[in-house]
């Protein structure tokens, strides 16, 4: 039987998720700098020092912080997803649900994007000195927070080539140096999808995340107010690379 956390254990727990809370609040009002130690400690009430019983040193905190992000990213990503199926044609077939959960997924990541434009600076933008390393994949689940969300879509993607199989370069179609980098990438996400499959996922990504950036960060001001069309036409761009037509077609009768 699994002993349950004794009171100390809960205690403590709970002030290192007070810890982390309180810095993402510092970073949300106040942006990165404001992100030390000694304003968390004023700000609870408690000495620099004593913070240094739950985190060894600040880049450890802000490694929790982004972990805290990715974690609650990825979750309601899933959530979008998942409730978009269940709001879907009891009928339709499973190549179409795949659509409705990639549509879903994708524009969750927006909607939670425009919601949370610091804490996307924070893990997409330019990685703040110290946690270069957090954006790349090692399999490690201390240091690479963001894999979790990452594997969502990969495993969205891969269920969907699996299930209905699109059309990808085979491996001698794909240059080189580029071959071997997903060869890599392949091996560090364990997964068994061709390297062209790996291709044009890592494609699809791209699209939504630079649609997504130039959106967050003003640089589409220039030309629209409303963003929202342009990312749905990047949706539509999106869905022949994998298969997909969009938007969903109407069922008839």
């Amino acid at each position: 039987m699994v002993q349950a956390p004794s009171r100390r254990d809960r205690v403590r727990a709970a002030t290192t998720q007070e810890i982390i809370q309180t810095a993402r609040r510092l970073l949300v009002e106040q942006g990165p700098d404001a992100v030390s130690l000694r304003a968390i400690a004023r700000e609870m009430g408690m000495t620099a020092p004593a913070l240094y019983r739950y985190f060894s040193s600040h880049e450890e905190l802000l490694r929790h912080v982004v972990g805290d992000i990715f974690t609650e990213l990825a979750s309601h990503v899933r959530q979008a997803i998942d409730h978009a199926v269940a709001g879907a044609d009891a009928e339709l077939p499973e190549s179409d649900k795949m659509v409705i959960k990639m549509i879903a997924g994708c524009r969750e990541f927006r909607a939670w994007t425009l919601e949370h434009v610091p804490e996307f600076s924070m893990i997409f933008g330019s990685p703040l000195p110290g946690l270069e390393y957090l954006h790349e994949v090692t399999r490690d689940p201390n240091v690479d927070c963001g894999y979790q969300f990452g594997q969502v879509f990969l495993d969205l993607f891969g269920n969907l080539y699996q299930r209905r199989p699109f059309s990808i370069p085979a491996d001698d179609e794909i240059q080189p140096g580029l071959r071997d980098q997903l060869a890599r990438y392949r091996e560090l996400t364990q997964t068994d999808l061709p390297l062209g499959a790996l291709q044009t996922f890592l494609r699809c990504w791209v699209l939504l995340y630079g649609t997504v950036s130039l959106e967050v960060f003003g640089h589409l001001k220039f030309a629209l107010e409303d963003a929202s069309p342009m990312f749905e036409l990047m949706l539509a761009d999106l869905a022949p690379m994998i298969g997909l037509e969009y938007p969903l077609p109407e069922r008839s009768g």
